[in-house]
């Protein structure tokens, strides 16, 4: 992967910024998706944000090397905090973090996110935490997209403001609207692998029944487990 050829799953994130926008990239490691987006046409200008040291080094010698440095900026700052009023922020890019993490992330300084109007969140894991924070911040959800790249599944969740609050049911925060009404071969493939290792720790629990709060964990496994089997099969929608 470089900045001409983005991988799968950031090419992907890529499609979901809208053209002409001015997008800053949270933890962009390398900065290969802003410089891709820039020189492609796809984004006026880019904001590329990295706490670590190593990495925001590496994404300015990318974008020094695809001669960009009139049209990106590196900083080196925590979360939002890359980004400023002035940047005129439209669209951010949070890419290849934990579903806490990037909820975290935006959770931290909200106030930044102020005129922005398209957030593209690319959980690796527990994208739930994301559909939440959007529910309690006045987000809703414009689409998602499910897909499976070198046998790992991962999750995008693309949400603009919705100036007003927005209600999910459960099923909805664990699934993804979006993800649940289409049923795709990949979200069929995350579930069952989902729930067969939630059997397992269940079959774990019935071995070692002393435990004293074993009683309400298994409830609520064998209810997602349930709620899986129903989804799945097409049961609830």
């Amino acid at each position: 992967m470089n900045a001409q050829q983005l991988s799968y799953r950031l090419g992907r994130v890529a499609s979901h910024v809208p053209e002409g926008a001015i997008v800053a990239d949270i933890g962009s490691d390398h900065a290969y998706l802003p410089c891709y987006l820039v020189a492609e046409g796809l984004a006026e200008r880019a904001i590329a944000g990295e706490v670590v040291k190593g990495p925001f080094e590496s994404a300015k010698k990318q974008v020094r090397q695809e001669g960009l440095e009139d049209r990106i900026t590196v900083r080196l700052a925590s979360g939002l905090a890359a980004i400023e009023p002035v940047d005129g922020v439209t669209a951010i890019t949070i890419a290849g973090m934990g579903g806490p993490l990037i909820a975290s992330i935006l959770e931290q300084d909200k106030a930044r996110l102020e005129g922005v109007q398209r957030l593209i969140l690319q959980p690796n894991v527990h994208a739930k935490a994301i559909r939440e924070w959007a529910a309690a911040n006045g987000w809703h959800i414009v689409n998602e997209e499910i897909l499976e790249e070198n046998s790992k599944i991962y999750e995008i969740i693309v949400l603009e403001p919705a100036g007003k609050a927005v209600e999910f049911e459960e099923k909805e925060l664990l699934f993804g609207p979006v993800l649940m009404a289409q049923r795709s071969d990949v979200f069929h493939t995350k579930w069952q692998r989902e729930m067969s290792q939630w059997q397992k720790i269940v079959a774990s629990m019935d071995a070692n029944a002393e435990a004293a709060d074993i009683g309400e964990k298994k409830q609520e496994l064998a209810q997602k487990i349930k709620l899986v089997e129903e989804v799945l099969n097409g049961e609830i929608s």
